[in-house]
């Protein structure tokens, strides 16, 4: 009988104080790692719809040239707009456009800013909130996976 008895209170003791730390500390662990690279997966799929956004106006600044040879006037995409992740400004002359997407606020794109112009050259100004200069190049993960 007394066998018994100190079999199930060994059974019915439960965690460690120690085991529970180790258990929180591990978890912690994970947590510091696993969260800023969720939150910068998701950053760089909402960065899709601000490049998609930009090459989808230069096509359509493009088409307005070759009808009105020039990148202003009344018929030109030449407008501002927002959309969830990104709002969109365009600054152009005759011969020239310059469209630029920034990051909204409170979206895990704020702090990021990138062109386009009618020379088709891609530029990175910011990136994760820190100005930069990448020519040709629309950074996604860091400012060298150009």
């Amino acid at each position: 009988m007394k066998n018994e008895l100190s079999v199930s209170r060994r059974l019915a003791r439960g965690f460690t104080l120690i085991e529970l730390m180790i258990v929180v500390a591990i978890i912690g662990i994970l947590s510091a790692v696993a969260y800023p690279a969720y939150t910068d997966y998701i950053r760089r799929g909402d960065l899709a719809e601000g490049f998609s956004m930009l090459s989808s106006m230069q096509v359509r600044m493009e088409q307005s040239y070759q009808d009105n040879r020039s990148y202003v006037g009344t018929n030109t995409p030449c407008v501002a707009s927002s959309s969830k992740y990104f709002s969109y400004t365009c600054a152009g002359t005759a011969s020239t456009y310059t469209f630029t997407a920034t990051g909204a606020a409170g979206t895990p794109t704020s702090g990021d800013a990138y062109t386009i112009n009618e020379a088709g050259l891609k530029v990175t100004t910011k990136f994760k909130g820190s100005t930069v200069t990448l020519n040709d190049c629309w950074a996604k993960k860091s400012t060298t996976d150009c």
